[in-house]
């Protein structure tokens, strides 16, 4: 068993998941914008501390996704942020990609960037603790979209990202995400996914990259956001399985799923839906953001000092998707 992998398996093993606290200045001040908290840097620190340094941490969470800002920040007790999570026993990650930009070669399509001085970034998140890092790329379903041209280049770059990523010793999370925006259907979406992650993987061998020591971050297969079409929870679970089991090298040690939209209790149904079904070898948990810290944050932003009842609300949903994670979850328990 390499370093890598026993990296990898740490995080998402024994019902443990990961939090995507990963969004960027801009996105975490629309959050907390929009639950009328401002959006200083103080307050970002506050309400992401809290979490950490939250019960549920020790049981429910391997690993956290963490932003450029806060992994170079320090908490109220002169801790930096990776203590904080490691001495929870789960392991610091990073977003290391720059965001998604308008695609040169396809104007309507997105291309995501930062590999131009990722190495020397690499060997500095290493010294702050980071042990696994993250690179998202998007893709658009359309009758036209994804087109090839996206496809191929936003898998050679997460190619590139993780062979840089294994060479700084750390665990890339590879995130191909076939967004939920649109009137497709969950056939054209598990079409679309299933070429995405094809040609990931090709990518991803013709790098060398050692697979046991990865994670891959892939959307569910859902019906578009607009789509008359809607499918039930266990057509959603057997469609993305039967995506994955198709597309996925057997060396893969986990699957973190994103919620891509999906509404706290929908993220965590379909979750525990794709375990129950789950008949692979592939351990499949959570990786996520929205779905994970939307009612925490809500409830933090009414009074920011209490503390301990925003932690009581964030314990309860990564308890709930914990359960998820190992095929045990029902919608009695959310009433408890």
């Amino acid at each position: 068993m390499s370093e890598l992998n026993k990296i990898a398996l740490k995080i998402v093993s024994n019902g443990k998941g990961i939090l995507a606290a990963d969004e960027s200045t801009g996105t975490m001040s629309k959050r907390l914008e929009s639950v009328n908290v401002p959006s200083t840097s103080d307050n970002r620190l506050l309400f992401r501390e809290t979490l950490f340094s939250s019960e549920s941490m020790k049981n429910c969470i391997g690993g956290v996704i963490l932003y450029d800002e806060t992994i170079k920040q320090k908490t109220s007790s002169g801790k930096t942020i990776s203590e904080i999570i490691s001495s929870s026993g789960a392991i610091p990650g990073i977003k290391v990609d720059t965001g998604a930009k308008v695609f040169a070669s396809s104007p309507k399509e997105k291309i995501t960037e930062g590999l131009d001085g990722l190495r020397e970034r690499l060997k500095e998140y290493y010294e702050l603790g980071a042990r696994f890092t993250k690179w998202r790329s998007v893709f658009n379903i359309s009758g036209e979209y994804p087109s090839k041209l996206s496809i191929d280049a936003n898998s050679h770059a997460l190619a590139r990202y993780s062979a840089l990523v294994q060479e700084c010793k750390m665990v890339p999370i590879v995130e191909p995400e076939v967004l939920m925006d649109g009137n497709h259907s969950a056939e054209d979406c598990y079409k679309k996914t299933s070429n995405v992650i094809k040609k990931c993987f090709e990518e991803l061998m013709l790098y060398n990259i050692d697979l046991s020591g990865i994670i891959l971050k892939p959307n569910m297969i859902l019906s578009g956001t607009n789509s008359d079409k809607k499918i039930s929870n266990e057509k959603v679970a057997k469609l993305t399985l039967k995506c994955l089991e198709e597309n996925v090298p057997k060396n893969v040690p986990g699957i973190a799923f994103l919620s891509g939209g999906q509404t706290e209790i929908q993220a965590t149904e379909n979750l525990n839906l794709i375990n129950k079904y789950n008949k692979t070898n592939f351990i499949m948990t959570f990786s996520y953001g929205r779905a994970l810290q939307q009612s925490a944050l809500k409830y933090w932003s009414k009074d920011i000092k209490d503390l301990e009842g925003t932690k009581k609300i964030f314990n309860h949903r990564a308890n709930m998707n914990s359960l998820a994670a190992v095929g045990k979850w029902s919608a009695e328990l959310e009433k408890k």
